[in-house]
């Protein structure tokens, strides 16, 4: 029987190789052609393709059997299975609608709320002010209450002093600043970037300490160029892929 081929990638030292070899060969199952195999090369085919060692490579495929997309069988072989879905995509739009969207649909528990000082890298985004107002919040899915990601967000004080926090349980950040609010949006920034989970994520997502996570801060303005909410999130890397989807209109 033929066996599927598998991309290649070029390996970042600073993260886990069984990560990005996981996340690698993900893509290709998930982007295979109706008409590929579905048996997968040998864990010494594959180990040699990706350059890694063989536990390396079997620990990948730990990863991707757990999430439902391979099945291992002793003298058999390790196969795609032809029903697996994909996990839950963030996908970074082009419009407010659609952030406000990407943000809905999770249980959100409110962990604390207080008062943080504007220094490092907040102090790029309020240069005017001495303090802002913080807010920390976990995200669980609504269907199997697992953790999914943790969010701090970073709002002006005026703005935090028309905000009822009953509001951030029921619906995301964007949504309370614009419509209850009454905030003016003009744009949102977002940079995603991978990182370790430290210990404080760990324990909040339920993931082992430095696991892969994707960590994304977006940034809110007004029309006239001022930082109304500066948010960091936490996701799990296991359970989230971003997409960008760019208008050439």
């Amino acid at each position: 029987m033929t066996s599927f081929a598998p991309d290649s990638i070029v390996l970042n030292r600073k993260l886990p190789l069984w990560y990005q070899v996981s996340q690698s060969l993900r893509a290709s199952i998930l982007g295979r052609s109706p008409r590929d195999p579905l048996r997968l090369p040998t864990e010494e085919q594959l180990a040699e393709h990706y350059g890694v060692s063989v536990l390396t490579m079997r620990q990948a495929l730990k990863e991707l059997e757990d999430e439902g997309l391979i099945s291992r069988h002793r003298r058999r072989g390790t196969f795609i299975e032809p029903d697996a879905r994909r996990g839950a995509p963030v996908r970074l739009l082009g419009s407010v609608d659609a952030i406000v969207a990407q943000q809905s649909g999770m249980t959100t528990e409110l962990l604390e709320q207080g008062s943080t000082p504007v220094t490092g890298e907040l102090a790029e985004h309020f240069p005017d002010l001495a303090e802002v107002a913080t807010y920390h919040r976990l995200r669980s899915d609504e269907e199997t209450g697992e953790p999914t990601n943790h969010a701090r967000n970073h709002v002006r004080p005026e703005l935090a002093a028309r905000i009822d926090v009953r509001d951030l349980v029921r619906w995301p950040m964007t949504k309370v600043l614009r419509d209850v609010v009454g905030a003016d949006i003009s744009r949102i920034t977002d940079t995603v970037e991978a990182r370790l989970a430290d210990p404080e994520t760990a324990r909040l997502l339920q993931v082992p300490l430095l696991s892969p996570i994707l960590h994304y801060t977006g940034v809110t303005y007004d029309a006239g160029g001022r930082a109304l909410d500066v948010v960091v999130i936490q996701y799990r890397g296991d359970r989230f892929s971003f997409t960008v989807t760019l208008d050439a209109t």
